[in-house]
């Protein structure tokens, strides 16, 4: 006998009704979906990381030229970048209707994941 057969042999001798597999509905029936929700939801979390990146950039950028290990030139160049990708994420943010807080996930006990500083 196999372990199913067995149980199904408990059960029976139980009185216990018979075991039914539950009953799945689409996610669209159980859960209220609208494509804005959605849309708004996947642009906050991918403009998070975007963000996440763009200030752990800037971190390495300052710790380089502390450091003096760039050149006037490439100093020019990455500052420039930066200002242009925080203007696109301001863009960004605005065409989504997002604010700067609205990208800081709160990780609980180790609270937001964006510094506020």
């Amino acid at each position: 006998m196999t372990g199913r057969d067995e149980a199904a042999d408990l059960v029976a001798a139980l009185g216990a009704p018979a075991w039914q597999a539950l009953r799945v509905t689409p996610l669209d029936r159980r859960v209220a979906v609208d494509r804005d929700s959605v849309e708004r939801g996947l642009a906050s979390l991918v403009l998070t990381v975007v963000e996440l990146l763009r200030q752990l950039m800037e971190r390495q950028a300052l710790r380089r030229v502390d450091l003096g290990d760039l050149t006037e030139e490439q100093i020019e160049g990455i500052g420039t970048t930066l200002m242009a990708l925080e203007e696109q994420m301001a863009l960004l943010r605005d065409h989504f209707g997002l604010s700067p807080e609205d990208l800081n996930i709160d990780l609980g006990p180790l609270g937001p994941l964006l510094p506020t500083d």
